[in-house]
This record gives structure tokens, C-alpha cells and sequence, in this order.
């Protein structure tokens, strides 16, 4: 947590993600949180889509620390999306949100515009389903930040045996990525691995 006080968090903010931590609905891990603050922070992105807002708390974070920004959400599960909604309101921050309740492969194809940066951490069996939206949405010089990209060390390693076609999903999606001469895409191995795609 060391690392997001220095974005000046509300602290309730704070408490609430260590609480989601121990829950089935973990939020983004701290470390992945501060690079999407920092990256938001030094190139004043002001256009945000997040792809998987469960309860909309890294959607809060981003907002509440840069007021300048606005942000889309797609979330699918209508519980979630609902609590996302009473958290944009307990922080004041409604009214520069739109929530997608809904598919996200269904939704992402009727956006658009260009977005500064998107936060994709919907289901990793859709990542490379929802890529060509994503790359026609981002502008140049945008960021596409693709989180849970290791998955456990699996991806780089071997996965249990139910988790196989996961994984060769992440694989698969991770070629793609790398393979793109219009993304120039690190791996930053925090969390449980989160792909940093600049569009050029």
C-alpha cells in the first residue's frame, strides 16, 4: 500500500481494497494499481476505458485522482455492477462514469472515440476476442494495460491440468500482442502480471 499513498487515496478507498483482497472478488493488486496511476498521472490520460469493473473500485481510484478524467466501465455481473454504481456515488464521482452493464464483446464494438488508456480485466478466455476493439479505441500513443497476464506463473510455466486451455488462451493472446507492430508491449511481473502495450 506503501506505493498508492503518494497518490493521495481517500483512505476509505484504501480500506475498502484490503477488504476486497480477502474476498472472491479480489481487486488489482496494489503494484498494479500504481502503475495505472503513474501511467494516468504522467500523460494526463483523460479518457479511460476499464474492462471488468467489479465493484468499481480501481475505476474510483482513477478518477479520484486525476478530476480531469472521465471513465467508461463495462462490467458483466449485475451484483457487481450494482455495488460499482454505489461506490461511484459515495465518492462523487458519478457523473464522470458510464457503467456498460452487459458482455463486453458486445458493447466494446458500439464504443467510440480514442481512449488514453484501457485496463482490461474482464475474463482472459475473451482477451484476444476483445484485442481489435481495444487497438480501434486506443489512440496513438495510448496504453493498453492487460492485467493477470502471468496467472500464477502459469503462463510461463506449467499449469495444472484444468487450467490448460486458460492458460493457452493467455498465450495465445500474449503472441498477438507481441507480434503487433502497432504495440510496443512489456511485461511487468507484479501482481499476477500485467502487459503495458503502448500503441505507436
Amino acid at each position: 500500500m506503501s506505493d498508492l499513498r503518494s497518490f493521495h487515496l481517500d483512505v476509505r478507498l484504501l480500506a475498502m481494497r484490503e477488504n476486497a483482497k480477502q474476498g472472491r472478488d479480489p481487486t488489482a493488486a496494489d503494484e498494479t494499481l500504481a502503475c495505472l496511476l503513474t501511467w494516468a498521472r504522467d500523460h494526463a490520460a483523460e479518457r479511460v476505458l476499464e474492462i471488468g469493473s467489479a465493484e468499481g473500485l480501481t475505476s474510483v481510484a482513477l478518477l479520484t485522482a486525476n478530476k480531469a478524467a472521465t471513465l467508461t466501465a463495462i462490467e458483466f455481473d449485475s451484483a457487481r455492477a450494482e455495488t460499482a454504481r454505489k461506490n461511484y456515488r459515495l465518492f462523487g464521482v458519478s457523473e464522470r462514469v458510464v457503467l456498460h452493464e452487459g458482455d463486453a464483446g458486445e458493447i466494446l464494438p458500439m464504443l467510440t472515440g480514442a481512449y488514453d488508456m484501457i485496463f482490461l480485466d474482464g475474463p482472459k478466455v475473451q482477451y484476444l476476442k476483445y484485442l481489435p476493439d481495444c487497438k480501434r479505441l486506443l489512440k496513438r500513443g495510448g496504453a493498453l494495460f492487460s492485467d493477470d497476464i502471468l496467472l500464477f506463473g502459469w503462463v510461463r510455466g506449467e499449469p495444472p491440468k484444468k487450467r490448460r486451455m486458460l492458460v493457452e488462451h493467455i498465450r495465445e493472446y500474449l503472441a498477438a500482442l507481441e507480434s503487433d507492430s502497432e504495440f510496443k508491449t512489456e511485461i511487468l511481473e507484479f501482481g499476477e502480471g500485467l502487459a503495458l502495450s503502448v500503441k505507436v
